[in-house]
């Protein structure tokens, strides 16, 4: 039996820094191999990215494959000297492990392996397989979106998955996810006319129409949410102009802002709202427009049943099924199977001293492992 916790601190000590290998795929296909598993590792390398290392390993041939699927890639660890040790040193205090990638989410990787490794103990009918790739925290070019395709290529057929991303917001068994909003980026260059600031006639000020947009762009409502999802949302992130001088109209302002839509909308018409908004302002404007994901929704059904009851069993809590937070590799996945996520504590990813409970890594094993008892 391989042990959740030891095989995550092995996980962590891997500098896995987006998209860094730095051996964190050998410690995973030298455990999986250990179980039976048949492994892949492959690599892309195409622009925008990074070459990025991801591993496919599936254990028997038969259908159904149930497949549970993360990232080992991390963030960066900021101020090393903030941290009360070291980010890769995976320390055990105070009945927490310490670390980067401890929830976001090398923990969730270790308790998959260690619960596949307790439930092929015993015969069962099907396949278990496991997706790792290594790009999710940086522009996802080459992980997951790269690896679908190569699957298909190759005939394998994957029909229910389990991403371990860290759902849950305080307590292990708050909160699965069976679906995300979108999400769609704008960077909003508006041109004018630069001139003195004591004659505006003469010139045209494209700080006033950039200004003017955005408060059209976020005080325009967009809908009140559906049946599993929020209202869609639009914040500004930026505003810039870079006009050191005080009595000089520029010729430019900039702005960028990000829209999270939920599944009213699609990205196509959501870049239409957004450009009829700016429109109505007026005026020469030019907008870059990117697209992470389109919303998506995994219907409550077998899937996420079972992921409750396991759950429940195990913490005495039924998780809710909710569809609020960021994007994640689950958006490429739902196209090939049913989708839900569900992991770790999620109150200190990203953060100085991530960290996750040694007792909820366990007990996310035991619930991992009692899901596929259920499904199989």
């Amino acid at each position: 039996m391989i042990d959740p916790i030891t095989l995550t601190q092995e996980l962590i000590r891997c500098p896995s820094i987006t998209p860094t290998d730095a051996g964190v795929m050998a410690v995973m296909e030298k455990h999986l191999k250990s179980l039976g598993f048949v492994c892949h590792r492959v690599t892309f390398s195409d622009a925008p990215g990074e070459p990025t290392e991801n591993l496919y390993a599936r254990l028997g041939t038969a259908q159904p494959n149930f497949c549970f699927a993360g990232h080992v890639d991390v963030v960066p660890p900021g101020d090393r000297s903030a941290w009360s040790v070291d980010p890769f040193s995976a320390t055990i205090k105070d009945g927490y492990l310490i670390g980067r990638g401890t929830e976001d989410m090398k923990g969730a990787i270790g308790a998959f392996v260690a619960a596949v490794s307790e439930f092929v103990a015993k015969p069962f009918g099907g396949s278990i397989s496991l997706l790792i790739t290594g790009d999710e925290e940086g522009p996802a070019v080459n992980g997951t979106r790269k690896m679908l395709p190569w699957l298909k290529e190759r005939g394998e057929v994957i029909d229910a998955c389990i991403v371990g991303e860290p759902t849950n917001p305080t307590t292990l068994g708050e909160m699965a996810k069976i679906g995300r909003r979108g999400s769609a980026y704008g960077h909003l260059i508006v041109k004018g006319k630069q001139g003195h600031a004591a004659y505006p006639q003469l010139a045209d000020n494209p700080v006033t129409r950039v200004v003017d947009m955005m408060h059209g762009l976020k005080h325009t409502k967009l809908d009140a949410g559906s049946d599993f999802f929020p209202p869609s949302n639009l914040e500004v992130t930026t505003i810039d102009v870079g006009n050191a001088t005080g009595n000089v109209i520029p010729a430019t302002a900039e702005a960028r802002f990000n829209i999270r839509f939920n599944d009213q909308h699609n990205a196509a018409s959501i870049e239409a709202w957004v450009r009829k908004e700016l429109d109505a302002t007026g005026g020469e404007y030019d907008l870059r427009w990117r697209v992470s994901g389109e919303s998506f929704l995994t219907p409550p059904g077998r899937l996420s049943a079972i992921v409750q009851a396991a759950t429940q069993e195990v913490t005495g809590i039924e998780p809710v099924l909710s569809t609020t937070g960021g994007t994640s590799d689950a958006r490429f996945i739902k196209d090939i199977c049913p989708v839900v996520e569900f992991g770790t504590t999620g109150s200190r990813a990203h953060a100085i001293d991530e960290r996750v409970k040694v007792d909820d890594l366990v007990n996310l094993k035991t619930i991992y492992r009692k899901i596929l008892e259920r499904f199989f």
